[in-house]
């Protein structure tokens, strides 16, 4: 693993340069208030493959980028990235906010992406009874980001005691944690900027334009399902609604994973290696 900046991003790499598999590197992009490291356990599975796992603008060590945000800011910035790394087409990952950036990748660029593997995200969220409020969606993962932690000892307490992790937790998680705290003792905090976090959430709900990308996508689209979220209880998805984007995106496979919730998807042995499988696999074809 090294780590490095390409694009004007900060990103971490996975794996031998350049790929054992013979092709591009595959991208693999993170959630909302997240980083590149939430990949570690994913890329323990693919040891053969080399992976670029970027901070998106205004997470991790990118977060002193400037402002707008947005899916497609964020597209812009990944497709610099790949074509500062050779261009080609590959298989692109994204988990939760991540799955939204790269179908929108996809969209605008779709000679950079043989085919998309979305992890518990890239398809519209439900709009709850009161009304779209991002902060109050995302819970205890917004709330963190205006909290402040003496050391990494602190902050990695706050994250032992999270519910998604009650038996999941893990080296990787703990190097995620540590690679998130940004400041200066004793006023450290997570390195997500808040008004990233509220930009881009505000565009996961299936505005005009995205449903639009959606049903323009060509290549095969694989999407993993958590069965529980953000805070181990009501999932992402309900039961069956992935299935219902089959009429927007044909070609779409959804693989359920078991046991597993938002963040566990990809931490978990058990999730990372079901997330290593679907890039290993020969995605699903297009019904004719």
């Amino acid at each position: 693993m090294t780590t490095g900046t390409a694009a004007g991003l900060a990103v971490t790499t996975f794996g031998s340069a350049p790929d054992e598999h013979g092709g591009p590197a595959l991208l693999a992009v993170h959630g909302i208030t997240a980083n590149g490291m939430s990949w570690g356990a994913v890329a323990a599975h693919l040891p053969d493959r080399r992976i670029l796992a970027p901070d998106l603008r205004g997470r991790g060590r990118s977060n002193r980028l400037p402002a707008p945000y947005g899916l497609r800011r964020h597209a812009a910035d990944l497709a610099q990235l790949l074509d500062d790394d050779g261009g080609g087409s590959r298989v692109v990952l994204g988990h939760s906010m991540g799955a939204f950036v790269t179908v929108m990748l996809a969209a605008s660029r779709p000679d950079l992406v043989e085919r998309l593997v979305l992890v518990d995200g890239g398809f519209p969220l439900a709009v709850p009874p009161g009304g779209i409020d991002i902060a109050r969606a995302l819970g205890p993962a917004a709330e963190r980001l205006s909290m402040e932690f003496a050391d990494e000892d602190a902050y990695l307490a706050y994250w032992r005691a999270h519910p998604a992790f009650a038996r999941d937790w893990s080296p990787a998680v703990e190097d995620y944690v540590r690679y998130d705290l940004d400041g200066v003792a004793p006023h450290r905090h997570p390195s997500a900027v808040a008004a990233a976090m509220l930009e881009d959430g505000a565009e996961q709900f299936g505005p005009e334009w995205y449903v639009a990308a959606l049903r323009g996508l060509r290549m095969p689209v694989t999407v993993l399902r958590a069965p529980r979220g953000l805070t181990d209880a009501e999932p992402i998805y309900e039961p069956g609604m992935l299935e219902g984007y089959r009429a927007l995106v044909p070609q779409l496979e959804v693989i359920e994973v078991a046991d597993v919730n938002h963040y566990t998807i990809l931490f978990a042995d058990r999730g990372a290696s079901a997330v290593a499988d679907a890039v290993r696999q020969p995605a699903a074809k297009e019904p004719s």
